[in-house]
């Protein structure tokens, strides 16, 4: 019967936990339809809820207009 020594155990261990991170990086493919509309409400809400200032919200509002569709 063999016997694993404490080091030997550690480094296993530590090998095994390596390959737990793997990449933190995910590419997600694929389209979802979210209206004007929406952008819009969303946007207005950020700007009440102080998450972006006037200049940004100006600045975001006139891009989601331009868009097509």
């Amino acid at each position: 019967m063999r016997t694993i020594t404490l080091p030997t155990l550690a480094v296993f261990t530590c090998l095994l936990l390596a390959g737990c991170g793997g990449d933190t990086y995910v590419k997600v493919q694929g389209t979802t339809t979210i209206s004007k509309g929406q952008e819009l409400a969303d946007l207005q809400r950020a700007l009440d809820e102080g998450a972006i200032d006037r200049r940004d919200y100006d600045l975001l509002r006139g891009r989601i207009l331009d868009r097509p569709h």
